[in-house]
């Protein structure tokens, strides 16, 4: 007695066109698919679209009706979902104007509001005009800045250099709260810092695309810039991500990122500056080593401002770390 036919979707791998096949065997479905998508039925095997699971007959029959699913080819495969984001990947690479048009004509009659953002967002992210690096290419990114920047780079450059800055600033800010018998010390140690921060252009680097080697621990080439997680972990839990050379929305949001300071300054590292000066006792003060918490990247991390923890971190200077060490001398006898 034959098997009753049950409707499924069937698709092949290459496109997003369904087809309504009925079949009451494995070997029935695939022979109709077969001849529907013109693939040859030696080689070719039927699973599902979610996961890309492949069909037995048994687990054939277990399947409800109008379910999914695959048709492939020789030597093709599925795994599930993330073929078909690949494939659109693949398309937004290749084809990005006719993506925004077809986006754009979805976008004119669809009414449900979160379906209306995803494509909203399609649109205004393929627009961007992330390569553009002077003002004549991508004129909107500058809007609302003052006339002197005249690429990208040298306004995320000015950032970062307002930034260090305004570390020095807090560092110098400290000097009230430092020994009187010491202040004098704290503040040569204060001028060594400027000094070396000019000698580096206030590390504008780690935010300038065209200084790639620098820039590296933290972006691309291409200007992208990853979240490096709270203090506390070694990645960002929600894979944060932005690139502010893409449009002046992007540049914009990126002003809200942080460098967190993993020992933090104002806790941990400018008192024990300050206290190292008023005990050293003769000893020189290893100011390089607080330099490099107070403004590299050895101790900032640039995270996204939902990943900025405002908490205490609980982490201290390095005591082995804070005094030079002396040059041992030999008599000879």
């Amino acid at each position: 007695m034959a098997e009753p036919l049950r409707p499924f979707r069937l698709r092949g791998c290459a496109g997003p066109q369904k087809f309504g096949v009925a079949a009451g065997s494995l070997r029935g479905l695939l022979r109709k698919g077969c001849r529907l998508l013109q693939l040859p039925l030696a080689g070719s095997r039927l699973c599902l679209y979610e996961d890309g699971t492949e069909l037995t007959e048994s687990f054939f029959r277990a399947l409800p009706p109008q379910t999914e699913l695959v048709l492939l080819g020789p030597g093709e495969s599925w795994r599930g979902c993330a073929s078909d984001i690949e494939r659109l990947l693949g398309a937004f690479c290749s084809q990005q104007g006719a993506v925004v048009e077809a986006a754009r004509r979805l976008l004119t009659d669809e009414r449900a509001p979160h379906r209306q953002k995803l494509l909203a967002d399609l649109i205004h992210n393929l627009s961007e005009n992330i390569l553009a690096e002077d003002k004549d290419d991508d004129k909107k990114w500058f809007e609302g800045l003052e006339a002197r920047f005249k690429n990208k780079s040298s306004y995320l450059r000015h950032s970062c250099e307002s930034r260090m800055r305004g570390y020095m600033r807090e560092v110098s800010g400290f000097i009230p709260n430092v020994h009187p018998a010491a202040r004098d010390a704290y503040k040569g140690i204060i001028d060594l810092m400027a000094d070396k921060l000019k000698s580096v252009k206030y590390n504008g680097c780690y935010f300038d695309r065209r200084e790639k080697e620098e820039a590296a621990r933290l972006c691309t080439a291409e200007g992208w810039f990853s979240c490096q997680g709270p203090f506390d972990r070694d990645d960002c839990p929600c894979k944060h991500s932005i690139n502010p050379y893409s449009n002046r929305e992007s540049r914009i949001l990126f002003s809200t990122w942080n460098l967190d300071h993993i020992i933090e300054k104002k806790r941990a590292v400018v008192p024990e500056l300050a206290e190292a000066v008023k005990t050293r006792d003769g000893r020189e003060v290893n100011w390089e080593y607080f330099y490099q918490l107070l403004f590299t990247l050895d101790n900032l991390k640039l995270v996204h401002i939902a990943c900025h923890k405002k908490t205490n971190h609980n982490l201290s200077c390095d005591k082995t770390r804070i005094y030079r060490k002396r040059k041992q001398t030999y008599e000879i006898s």
